[in-house]
């Protein structure tokens, strides 16, 4: 069953790191970042690295894509002025 798990995440993780890549709107693809942060830090806990795991959470999953999403509300608003 683990292993079975493990193909899962690790087709998941790819599927949103393309849509990252390919998708047009720019909030999608930090959604789609952000989902694939996380699941690349369930990936890290099930290799038994549970302190990895926070890290990937705490920096990919929350800094970086927190300073991304205010990134593009500045870019918006001088696209207004």
């Amino acid at each position: 069953m683990d292993v079975i798990l493990e193909y899962i995440v690790s087709a998941l993780i790819i599927v949103f790191a393309l849509i990252a890549v390919e998708v047009r709107d720019l909030t999608r693809m930090a959604a789609s970042f952000s989902i694939m942060s996380i699941l690349i830090a369930i990936a890290f806990y099930m290799m038994d690295a549970p302190y990895v795991s926070v890290f990937q959470l705490a920096i990919n999953a929350g800094a970086i894509t927190v300073l991304f999403l205010a990134l593009l509300h500045v870019m918006k608003k001088r696209r207004l002025e």
